[in-house]
């Protein structure tokens, strides 16, 4: 997509998840903040594309998708012009 086009991402990371140093006895009190992770459930939109070919925009959501830990697909819009 180079500098063409817009990319919207539509999850936002606002769940924190502690945890607590490897080889710490339990108790004294929960972890510190180790990292933030966006919950998303199946029909979800992640990522929407604008201003690009259809074409353009399939292969580089591809290439998104396999960074990825869950399985995508690649839906248009019904009213969408197609370029």
């Amino acid at each position: 997509m180079k500098r063409e086009g817009q990319v919207w991402i539509k999850v936002f990371p606002d769940k924190p998840v502690t945890s607590k140093p490897a080889e710490v006895r339990m108790g004294k009190g929960k972890g510190s903040l180790d990292h933030w992770v966006a919950v998303c459930h199946a029909g979800r939109i992640i990522f929407e594309v604008d201003g690009v070919p259809t074409a353009i925009a399939k292969e580089a959501l591809r290439l998104a998708a396999q960074k990825l830990p869950i399985p995508t697909k690649f839906v248009v819009r019904e009213d969408y012009d197609g370029q």
